[in-house]
């Protein structure tokens, strides 16, 4: 039974003979794991009757917006700009804590960690990788706070990680320091806009993914 609200045509964004775009819901794997649970990807494949291909990924309890090639020559393209840094990727975090300084640059070093995480240093080392993001405090309602992000490069658990290492972990996430979990194991980091140049016609697209439904997320209405 489908435990996600909706059907998949109901999450649709958009769709073309190169691409097609998915608002995911929290807690659905983009792609297949050895817990053999549905994915985005195989759903997408069954609802369009084809393969489709993988250009890039949400953490399983993240929602939003992704992108998926309806042709490998779309996966190429789009996977070119994705390593170039000309995909434009902004998310909407809601957190527990205020950051100090309402805007920002965060430059940190990740490096893979036990327990299917990611440790976090100011300073690079033989195995870490660079991670930079911009953020943008937008407002707060009774108990949280809303940041938009701006990722400028794309590594495992990047805005989970950062963001709680300035003290500002995202609500739901106790893998990186939030107090407790949400229901279903989701947590309140959205995919809320893709950016990127069309395969075949080069003009540049944009996807926005609505917020997901309830309380916490509605708080915010008046300044997404």
């Amino acid at each position: 039974m489908n435990r996600f609200p909706g059907r998949i045509s109901d999450w649709m964004i958009h769709k073309d003979n190169q691409v097609i775009v998915f608002n995911k819901p929290a807690g659905l794997a983009v792609q297949p794991d050895k817990t053999g649970d549905p994915s985005l990807l195989g759903m997408g494949a069954a609802y369009v009757r084809h393969n489709l291909y993988l250009i890039h990924r949400l953490d399983r309890p993240v929602s939003g917006v992704v992108v998926l090639g309806q042709k490998p020559s779309a996966q190429t393209s789009l996977t070119k700009q994705l390593q170039k840094g000309t995909m434009d990727k902004t998310y909407l975090a809601i957190v527990g804590e205020r950051p100090t300084e309402d805007s920002g640059e965060l430059v940190h070093h990740l490096s893979n960690a036990p327990g299917n995480r990611s440790a976090v240093s100011d300073e690079p080392s033989e195995n870490s990788r660079e991670a930079r993001l911009h953020y943008k405090y937008l407002g707060s309602s009774d108990r949280y706070h809303l940041l938009r992000i701006n990722l400028k490069t794309g590594r495992k658990h990047q805005i989970r990680a950062q963001l709680a290492a300035i003290g500002c972990p995202i609500r739901g996430d106790k893998k990186y320091g939030f107090k407790r979990s949400n229901e279903g194991g989701t947590i309140d980091l959205h995919s809320y806009r893709v950016g990127y140049d069309h395969p075949v016609t080069g003009e540049r697209v944009l996807h926005t993914a609505p917020v997901p439904e309830g309380e916490v997320w509605e708080a915010f209405a008046g300044v997404v």
